[in-house]
């Protein structure tokens, strides 16, 4: 029973490692069911979610304005080969 527990319901911080990797990478399955429990039962995370997408596109917006795409996609390079290396 213990060991289902702690498939199903996750903690706050993973949920928002779950969250940030939803935005850039496709969830698996169990990753996705994961945290949709943990979203039924957590309104923190559920609204850090929120927050999380308006500041990501923010930030997009901001560099499309600033004419910077090629800085922005060099950046998301860089941060999609560190988290590779982890």
């Amino acid at each position: 029973m213990k060991k289902l527990m702690h498939i199903l319901f996750l903690s706050c911080l993973k949920a928002s490692e779950l969250i940030e990797k939803k935005f850039h990478f496709r969830l698996s399955f169990k990753e996705q069911m994961q945290l949709k429990i943990h979203k039924m039962m957590c309104s923190a995370c559920t609204i850090y979610e929120k927050q999380s997408k308006v500041l990501d596109k923010s930030i997009e917006h901001h560099y499309k304005m600033l004419g910077k795409e090629t800085e922005l996609e060099a950046l998301k390079k860089a941060i999609y080969k560190e988290l590779s290396n982890k």
